[in-house]
């Protein structure tokens, strides 16, 4: 398992690196980097979740208790870190990156360590769990922006932001797509992988200019909370969930396996474009990274078989 995992998160640290060479070598200009994210934010990222939503192979697996157990630990754990908000004593922009490394997860290196382990069943596995928690993370994110993010939003706002949010709309969209059983077009389908595909170097890459290690020391209590939340409150809670419906020993382990991945890189362009704290994010998303290297294996040797 450890092999594996390292696989799997071994590309996304090299990812960040390299994005942190480049900004401070051949691509220096702001502008590049802040189109990089919109492009991210708007385009690839949607047809990332668009595609992987209506095209997830469904069949024969138990989808209702796996995503229950999925949309409620999600559900909890996101309810305990607001409640626990002002022991955390940050500013509110600081709090989303806090929320985002709590609750969002790093869905290509799921999907690479669930297939690693169960094979094509696995990658069915994974397809379930991200048709749950995708949607879920980014409606309760986008709800903790219109609170806590540099824009305050009335409820009108809110809704306006809810209906329109880029990412929700493609959630929507997969989903239906799914539900009809309607799957994408051929000569749609293939541009929809391609720009999804290249929505995680892109995001990593994003990340890795973003870094300043200069505010690295402030970084250290926003890490270890949302870090202490993604690898062990929240497997913890799906577990417990997923004891409690019965689920089968391969999909437990994969429910709880993604609810301890790391966070994504769209945490940090969600912060960029929403107005969070995104340099945070940036470290954040790095640290749990590389702690996922251990993390990961000692949930899954912890989950009885």
């Amino acid at each position: 398992m450890i092999a594996l995992t390292a696989k799997a998160l071994i590309p996304v640290v090299l990812l960040i690196v390299l994005g942190w060479l480049l900004k401070r070598s051949m691509l220096t200009a702001e502008d590049f980097w802040s189109n990089a994210e919109r492009l991210g934010y708007h385009v690839l990222l949607p047809a990332l979740f668009l595609h992987g939503l209506a095209t997830a192979d469904l069949h024969d697996l138990p989808v209702g208790p796996l995503a229950a157990v999925l949309v409620a630990s999600t559900l909890v754990v996101a309810v305990l870190v607001l409640a626990f908000r002002p022991m955390m004593r940050l500013p509110d922009d600081g709090f989303t990156s806090v929320f985002q490394g709590s609750i969002r997860f790093n869905n290509y290196i799921g999907v690479t360590i669930a297939a690693g382990l169960f094979g094509t069943q696995g990658i069915a596995l994974a397809a379930v769990c991200n048709a749950a928690i995708v949607p879920t993370v980014n409606v309760l994110c986008v709800l903790v922006f219109a609170r806590f993010g540099g824009g305050r939003l009335s409820l009108a706002g809110i809704a306006r932001q809810l209906v329109t949010n880029p990412l929700i709309l493609a959630c929507a969209a997969g989903g239906l797509l799914q539900a009809l059983d309607l799957g994408l077009p051929p000569g749609i389908e293939p541009a929809l992988d391609a720009l999804g595909a290249a929505s995680m170097p892109l995001g990593l890459l994003c990340i890795g200019a973003a870094l300043h290690f200069g505010k690295a020391r402030a970084w250290a209590a926003p890490i270890l909370t949302s870090s202490s939340v993604k690898f062990v409150l929240m497997p913890a809670a799906t577990y417990l969930m997923a004891q409690f419906v019965g689920l089968g020993s391969s999909a437990l382990l994969t429910a709880v396996l993604f609810q301890a991945l790391p966070t994504a890189s769209s945490s940090y362009i969600m912060a960029r474009q929403l107005g969070g704290d995104a340099t945070m994010m940036a470290g954040i998303t790095a640290s749990q990274t590389l702690l996922g290297i251990a993390a990961v294996p000692l949930v899954a040797a912890l989950v009885p078989a």
